[in-house]
């Protein structure tokens, strides 16, 4: 099938506009490959320390046999997803051996969970934990030991970050190993129907816990389609796993092969010397896992991680970009919370395969740069099954529940699950995937608030109930790190069921597991110091229409006016120490990281 003409327009404007910089990098990486510290090239001194602790395979690295394998993981056993990592160094080193070659662990990022953090001032920290997460993979990385490495991570920031440090090192070959979706717990709905009944103050804290803890249950990722499970899209796509990995669940038979064939896989391509991350990350992964984004109704989250994990490989994105691809990729997949159903549900129905397969059968997808995890692109179209010791793809060319996965020539909508929204407010994304579509035009008066709790008391004291466009502003990267307010989606959705036109507008960021409610968000320019929300004032009226791409205070001269004042910085659970990063962080829509402005002011 040819490629989709708007996806090929897309994909050559991407190109175009980031030659200089992508040649950049690609130059540094093929300098590092050339004259980079690698293992032959340590002195006796600093090879004996990388070794001195390696067991049995002390022997087979000290003398260059085979390739070694750096792992870096994000294990802890307070994040369900990354629990089940804790026995995977062991057993990855086992599988190196079965092929010649050796594993050692290279270095732990840190690995928070913003279902802990939502609402709590350590969600301050989530956004700016990427950058650290990518400067701690550099720092495991950079000790030349390595001729290929596997990344050990699932959930939100942890992905990106990975994979953004992971790129410096781009002319090693690198997979992603990911460790499935807990299995399902309450549905989705019910859960919700609990959350807003103790958002009116109808249950109790207890019967609350009840219902989340019989939501998230056990090891494993949780089940909804927010940014974790849309990482793990987004790397099936780029063509960074070992093929339909993603959504087997942990402690199976299956979890393990799907392990052993990526430690399998890397030492492949270190001995032969192939695809190494630089490549594998081009402008065409980077148009797939944009395409995957719409198509499925992905985390709102990616249109800032993509940007910036783009920007890592030397490439270049913006929001118009998404909006373009927007009007020719169709919405296949409603994965609760767009959606009744979960992740598991979605696998069973044909998963990542389907997904592969039918966007690929309508031109939409690039599929000459996936076979990284194989050697077969049918093995992309088909999910993995365990027979006796041997791992086998069958196809997925069909959906079992078309009430969540269909095929793309007759989907649920004909577009993305997207819409660029601007005026003078600035420029936002709207995540039209998740919400019903006589609620994409709001017409309403602003009323302002600069912390989320404020809308919560306001909500409580029945002052929002009535038509409303919320704006709540100072939750840019700048002014507190760009925390998601996910909290403020069931008095939102109350309001909403009332009967009223409600809306969310915000330079903060919403959770991958919002939906329902009307929501601008990743306003950008952002209210600190004086962007256009810090100009609006209550009562102002906001047009936010999806369909025709607005947003605006309607009649209202922004620039004549002074900017709100803005909260005092915020201190406390170690927000203070980075500071300096909030300080520095660029906009969200080239990605909201200090690191990568740094890095391309030196050239780099």
């Amino acid at each position: 099938m040819a490629l989709n003409p708007t996806v090929a327009a897309v994909t050559d404007r991407i190109v175009e506009r980031s030659r200089p910089t992508r040649k950049r990098y690609l130059d540094l990486m093929a300098e590092q490959k050339d004259r980079g510290i690698n293992r032959p090239r340590l002195s006796c001194g600093n090879f004996a320390h990388g070794f001195a602790a390696s067991g049995e395979d002390k022997d087979a690295i000290s003398h260059l046999r085979g390739p070694n394998i750096g792992i870096v993981t994000s294990y802890n056993d307070m994040l369900s997803a990354h629990q089940p990592y804790a026995r995977y160094p062991e057993q990855m080193k086992i599988f190196a051996r079965e092929v010649g070659a050796t594993a050692q662990v290279a270095g732990g990022v840190p690995a928070m969970c913003d279902g802990v953090t939502q609402g709590q001032p350590g969600m301050d920290l989530s956004l700016i934990s990427r950058d650290v997460i990518a400067m701690s993979t550099a720092i495991a990385l950079s000790h030349g030991m390595f001729d290929a490495a596997a990344l050990l991570g699932i959930c939100d920031k942890i992905v990106p970050g990975l994979l953004i440090g992971a790129l410096r090192f781009g002319h090693l070959p690198m997979l992603l190993v990911p460790g499935g979706p807990m299995p399902s717990g309450l549905p989705n709905k019910e859960k919700q129907r609990v959350r807003q009944l103790y958002a009116e103050g109808k249950a109790g804290r207890d019967e609350l816990l009840a219902a989340e803890s019989a939501s998230y249950h056990s090891p494993g990722t949780c089940t909804f389609y927010g940014t974790a499970n849309s990482n793990q899209m987004m790397m099936e796509l780029m063509g960074l796993h070992i093929p339909n990995a993603a959504f087997i669940n942990p402690g199976t038979p299956l979890r393990q092969a799907l392990t052993r064939a990526a430690v399998h896989r890397l030492a492949e391509l270190a001995k032969n010397g192939e695809r190494p991350l630089a490549e594998a990350v081009d402008e065409r992964a980077i148009v797939n896992a944009m395409i995957g984004l719409l198509a499925t109704g992905g985390s709102t989250n990616h249109f800032i991680h993509l940007p910036a994990i783009a920007r890592a490989a030397g490439i270049h994105i913006d929001w118009q970009d998404f909006a373009e691809l927007s009007s020719a990729v169709p919405l296949i997949a409603r994965v609760y919370p767009n959606g009744a159903k979960d992740v598991n549900d979605f696998q069973d129905a044909g998963g990542m395969a389907f997904v592969t397969y039918t966007l690929s059968s309508e031109g939409l997808l690039h599929t000459d740069n996936l076979p990284g995890g194989a050697d077969r692109m049918d093995a992309w179209i088909g999910n993995p099954e365990l027979h006796g010791d041997e791992l086998i793809w069958k196809s997925a060319e069909e959906s079992a529940d078309v009430d969540m996965l269909r095929p793309a020539g007759d989907p649920f909508q004909r577009n993305g699950g997207l819409a660029l929204v601007q005026g003078n407010l600035g420029r936002a994304v709207f995540k039209t995937s998740a919400v019903d579509q006589e609620r994409w035009i709001v017409e309403a008066p602003a009323r302002c608030f600069s912390d989320q709790n404020e809308v919560l008391e306001a909500f409580k004291a029945g002052e929002l109930d009535r038509d409303c466009a919320v704006i709540v502003r100072f939750q840019g990267p700048r002014a507190n790190g760009m925390p998601e307010l996910h909290k403020l989606t069931p008095a939102l959705g109350v309001l909403q069921d009332r009967g009223h036109k409600v809306a969310l507008i915000t330079d903060g960021r919403m959770s991958g597991a919002s939906g329902k409610v009307p929501a601008a968000i990743h306003v950008s320019p952002e209210a600190l110091p004086d962007g256009p929300l810090a100009r609006v004032r209550d009562g102002d009226p906001i047009r936010l229409d999806a369909h025709s791409g607005t947003l605006e205070a309607v009649g209202i001269d922004l620039a004549s006016r002074p900017p709100a004042n803005s909260p005092p910085p915020p201190v406390g659970t170690g927000r203070e120490l980075f500071a300096m990063m909030r300080a520095s962080a660029d906009e969200a829509e080239a990605g909201a990281s200090v690191m990568l402005a740094a890095m391309e002011a030196e050239g780099a």
